[in-house]
């Protein structure tokens, strides 16, 4: 079996600096997207152990005396998959408050402790929280983008670049999980996603809630993967299923704990009340979308609505990857009011500024794919920064005060 290859992940930095002032640092993230890779290559330059709670005998005997567990570790020591043993989280409170040493504790889980409050509230204060997604474009180039920076300060110059084309359908096919991306396309990495999807259901999902309808989970994921981009209906999702909207309704949040689905709330203000205050659902990863499909390069080309949704989740998971590393603070939204003005995506750093992105597949932009863009600039107000037309052409252009329209490859390679 072939193994990822090794990237430069750009949210190592932060975990280390995290790991100079926090006795407890938390890299949380879906599984195989790459935390144990980051945490074992940083434990090893400054010492720590490595104990996994995929091992049965490390995770029953934390299980059964966490005390007894926690008292006999190293004094750096990496816990690997802690979401499996929630009982450890209050233990390390104890030992935490006895000794707040910084680093002492460098913590992976596959689900999210912030959707678990009982979880995150044990150690309140005391953990920094850093969240890793699979690879961002700009990792598997190499390179930083400096995208958000360019967004915020409107400074988009007028240049030419080359056109994706269908190279833009194979990265949305692609996704970022290190160990698909190193299998061929097509069959062989389709049944890595499967056997993904199988592994996760039958380890986590059992350990984090007793679900009676395993069977349901991959095929809820594959619905919820062709209603990607668009707003959440939870009687759309439930509909093909001998199930309750509340059932699946509880499903739905399951799988956005281990991080394979998230909904995007909307962004909405005081001066505009004809706004639509639905949430958008995105799917975790494009690649393991089309793997669960069943739909590769050639399929998606065809379907162009899919591609799409599809593109608008890829460019919105490539602004959350970015924005993870950020020393900023970024939160996400989307818009859209009564009469279908829209934006796909708006982002506002800090309580005073807001920028809007909006993708197109298309190879061309005319002043009209702005409207949604113009409609949040007169809501927003002074807050509106900057308007982004992102699409699959070759010119960067300025489009009016704040407006651009700029080539989706830019995304990942603005320096």
């Amino acid at each position: 079996m072939p193994e990822p290859a090794l990237y430069s992940r750009l949210a190592e930095p932060l975990v280390v600096e995290a790991l100079a002032d926090s006795p407890v640092v938390l890299l949380h993230g879906a599984r195989q997207c790459g935390k144990t890779t980051l945490a074992r290559m940083l434990g090893t330059k400054r010492g720590y152990a490595y104990i996994s709670f995929d091992d049965n005998i490390s995770r029953t005997a934390a299980e059964s005396d966490p005390v007894g567990f926690v008292d006999s570790l190293p004094s750096r020591v990496i816990l690997d998959e802690v979401q499996r043993v929630p009982g450890l989280f209050t233990t390390l409170k104890a030992v935490i408050d006895r000794d707040r040493q910084p680093g002492r504790f460098l913590l992976t889980g596959s689900a999210n402790v912030l959707l678990l409050p009982k979880l995150a509230d044990s150690l309140a204060g005391r953990m920094a929280i850093q969240r890793l997604h699979p690879l961002a474009q700009c990792e598997l180039a190499g390179k930083a983008s400096h995208f958000l920076e360019k967004l915020f300060v409107g400074d988009f110059k007028h240049r030419n670049v080359p056109r994706l084309k269908d190279e833009l359908i194979v990265r949305v096919t692609a996704g970022g999980y290190p160990a698909a991306l190193v299998r061929p396309a097509g069959r062989r990495r389709a049944n890595w996603y499967r056997d993904y999807i199988d592994a996760l259901i039958q380890r986590d999902v059992r350990d984090m809630s007793r679900i009676s309808a395993l069977d349901v989970l991959p095929r809820l994921l594959a619905h919820a993967a062709a209603h990607t981009a668009q707003l959440f209906n939870l009687s759309e999702l439930a509909a093909p299923f001998q199930l309750s909207r509340p059932t699946i309704g509880d499903y739905v949040t399951l799988l956005e704990r281990i991080f394979l689905l998230e909904r995007l709330p909307p962004w909405y203000s005081n001066r505009a009340s004809r706004l639509v205050k639905t949430p958008k659902l995105h799917f975790g990863d494009t690649g393991l979308a089309c793997g669960l499909l069943g739909v590769d390069t050639g399929a998606l080309a065809a379907d162009r609505a899919l591609f799409g949704h599809l593109l608008e989740t890829f460019v919105f998971q490539e602004l959350r990857k970015q924005a993870s590393w950020n020393v900023r603070d970024h939160a996400f939204f989307h818009f859209r009011d009564q009469n279908m003005q829209e934006v796909d995506i708006v982002i506002e750093r800090g309580a005073r500024e807001l920028a809007g992105v909006e993708v197109k597949a298309s190879a061309t932009v005319t002043a009209a794919d702005f409207s949604g863009l113009r409609r949040l600039r007169d809501v927003a107000g002074k807050r509106f920064v900057a308007g982004v037309v992102l699409y699959d052409g070759e010119t960067c252009a300025r489009f009016g005060e704040g407006m651009y329209a700029v080539p989706i490859r830019m995304l990942w390679e603005l320096r």
